[in-house]
């Protein structure tokens, strides 16, 4: 009688171990999600050639987002959905298109962008030049003829808290973005 107490015992010993384990795990990793990283998938051509509709990043909260990066927004923006885009402009930072040519401006400066799929043509409802608000981001797709960006009025500037994270990495194929 002994023996079998002593192994009911151990046996629910080890089962509250591993229990243990199991929620340390999810805590863990929901608490990595909510403050650190997270995979997010991308959904449309906006970013194309760059990133590819399905593609996965990884994504921090860790970073504060600068010129060039690729952003994530999350879905309490006006728009209603989420918004993977790159920060062409910050806080007080004069933004101007000349659709015709399609070059962008910030400060004055034309953008040297490598990353575009095609010139800047298409216009989306904003009057440029445009000052971007304190707090806000100006965020255009690489893909620019396809896709919906701060250049919309139904979009406009993006407001900083309203940024789940910069892209860090990109899995398949596999490349580390580095600022």
């Amino acid at each position: 009688m002994k023996t079998d107490f002593k192994a009911r015992y151990r046996r629910n010993k080890d089962i509250l171990e591993w229990l243990d384990a199991v929620a340390l795990a999810v805590v863990t990793v929901a608490l990595l999600s909510t403050f650190c990283a997270r995979l997010v998938r991308v959904d449309g051509i906006s970013m194309n050639p760059g990133l590819l509709d399905g593609q996965r990043l990884l994504i921090t909260r860790l970073l504060t987002p600068d010129y060039g990066d690729i952003v994530v927004t999350d879905s309490r923006i006006d728009y209603g959905k989420p918004l993977i885009k790159r920060v062409i402009g910050k806080a007080g930072d004069t933004i101007d298109i000349d659709f015709a040519s399609g070059i962008v401006y910030r400060n004055g400066e034309a953008l040297d962008e490598p990353y575009t799929a095609e010139p800047t043509y298409m216009e989306e409802g904003t009057e440029f030049p445009l000052t971007v608000p304190e707090n806000s981001l100006f965020l255009m797709g690489d893909n620019r003829n396809h896709s919906g960006d701060s250049r919309s009025s139904l979009i406009g500037c993006i407001d900083t808290r309203d940024i789940l994270g910069v892209a860090v990495l990109r899995l398949a194929p596999f490349t580390l973005f580095i600022r």
